[in-house]
């Protein structure tokens, strides 16, 4: 049997002098296997993007170990995590975080450069990318000539180009209106049942009974661990908001 995609013990993260240390992340113990859709819950402050930076290598624990699909991400150096981040890992972020000069292929196709694809083969995957998040009429358009709900989906057709082991998705409906985050939501559940395994930062529940099991921080401790028994479907963005 395979190893936990993620698997962390006794993590924690200390910012600040020894005299004055802020703990944001203290003594979390987590498992996520392969195929899983998990929602990390918590308001703010509550320690879940620092978590989210340590699972994406983009930050590491002062204590505690974190392994990446068995290996021991503390015994990476700067360039293998560098290289790990390219190579396992997607990123969907709030703000989309896409150049502005560049057409929605060209921003799709940008991980792909640095793993020394040529130039045809980058372009074939990414309008692959983009028609599997129902944009492939959009490949040209700028950002500026997109929705926001469309500038999102170039932002998750960016995230899974590579076909990344991880999609690590910080409030990614927090910049659009709900009935387009129900859309984006839907987009999430469609590659989770394609095996995709994403995990999702939100401080909002609505949003994060749409995974199927909520991990809940507070004041940068592990609370709750839950099983969704039956997530809501936003199939379409059709869910309906509860009023």
């Amino acid at each position: 049997m395979p190893p936990p995609l993620i698997q962390t013990t006794g993590v924690s993260k200390v910012y600040g002098a020894r005299r004055a240390p802020v703990r944001a992340l203290d003594g979390i113990d987590l498992a996520i296997e392969g195929g899983e859709f998990v929602a990390i819950m918590g308001p703010s402050g509550s320690g879940k993007s620092t978590l989210m930076n340590l699972l994406g290598f983009l930050d590491r624990p002062t204590e505690g170990s974190y392994l990446f699909a068995g290996e021991d991400v503390g015994a990476f150096g700067h360039d293998r995590l560098a290289t790990h981040r390219n190579r396992h890992l997607g990123f969907v972020f709030q703000g989309f975080n896409l150049l502005a000069r560049a057409t929605a292929t060209e921003n799709v196709a940008l991980p792909l450069v640095y793993r020394g694809l040529g130039r045809h083969e980058r372009e074939r995957k990414a309008a692959a990318a983009l028609d599997s998040v129902g944009l492939g009429h959009r490949q040209r358009h700028r950002p500026q000539q997109l929705s926001g709900g469309e500038q999102q989906r170039v932002a998750v057709a960016r995230a899974v180009v590579g076909e990344p082991l991880l999609l690590l998705a910080d409030e990614p409906t927090g910049a659009v209106d709900s009935a387009t985050g129900l859309d984006i939501l839907a987009l999430f559940q469609g590659l989770n049942d394609a095996g995709r395994t994403i995990v999702l930062i939100t401080h909002d529940r609505f949003v994060a009974e749409h995974a199927k099991r909520i991990v809940s921080l507070r004041d940068g401790r592990l609370v709750g661990d839950d099983r969704v028994a039956a997530p809501r479907r936003a199939a379409d963005g059709r869910d309906g908001e509860p009023a």
